[in-house]
């Protein structure tokens, strides 16, 4: 198969998936969805299929772990332009490298290291300035509770506008740790493995992104009290 055969397969099941955001789907207005553990068998079993030649099982693989992929991303990477892209750009590198994967660890774990590594590198590149708009489209504002007036709308909108950019602002690696605990909902030795850190490290690194996340979001915390 070529370079451009296995791009096309990731940009139709990404661009399928990124298309059903209007109709209310998990890929375009994440904020935590809840972690399940993958069923390691049935991955071994479409990674074998696909190393065998049967491309449509990698599809497959697309398929279960895109949305989820793409959630963590949204906050790792900064927004939703550039989460799809970092989605895209994993999934392939995770095709052409498929024959690497050892099956040591879970398919997703393997595959968020590499997404990881992708997000990382294009912040570096473009370091992008979170704008009002660009916090918007990161991770989605609940629609407005019918209940809200305008006043209580736009406060609410703001202070999840002051938590997606204090949230931009940690480090690469204390992000990492607080969204997939804090939003993704691994566990910690899911994430020491995703990582590749020991799970003192995992536990210290989380602890000082809390402390810091609350820090830069002190005075929304006392408005909140």
């Amino acid at each position: 198969m070529t370079a451009a055969e296995t791009i096309g397969i990731i940009n139709g099941k990404v661009s399928a998936t990124a298309d059903s955001r209007n109709s209310g789907g998990n890929f375009w207005r994440p904020w935590r969805v809840p972690y399940i553990e993958p069923a390691v068998n049935d991955d071994a079993q479409l990674i074998n299929e696909t190393l065998a030649g049967h491309s449509a099982a990698f599809g497959q693989l697309v398929r279960k772990y895109q949305d989820r992929l793409y959630n963590t991303m949204v906050h790792v990477a900064g927004g939703a332009e550039d989460a799809r892209d970092v989605v895209q750009d994993a999934f392939v590198q995770a095709f052409v490298k498929l024959d690497t994967f050892q099956g040591s660890s879970a398919f997703y774990t393997w595959l968020y290291r590499i997404a990881f590594n992708v997000a990382a590198s294009l912040r570096r590149r473009k370091r992008p300035v979170l704008s009002i708009d660009r916090a918007r489209e990161a991770s989605g504002i609940e629609p407005m509770d019918d209940a809200d007036g305008p006043t209580e709308g736009l406060e609410r909108e703001e202070r999840h506008r002051q938590v997606r950019q204090a949230l931009a602002q940690l480090s690469e690696e204390h992000r990492a740790v607080l969204v997939l605990r804090e939003i993704d909902g691994c566990c910690y030795d899911t994430i020491a493995e995703m990582l590749e850190l020991p799970i003192g490290t995992v536990r210290s690194r989380l602890h000082r992104a809390r402390l810091q996340l609350r820090e830069q979001l002190k005075e929304v915390l006392m408005v909140d009290d």
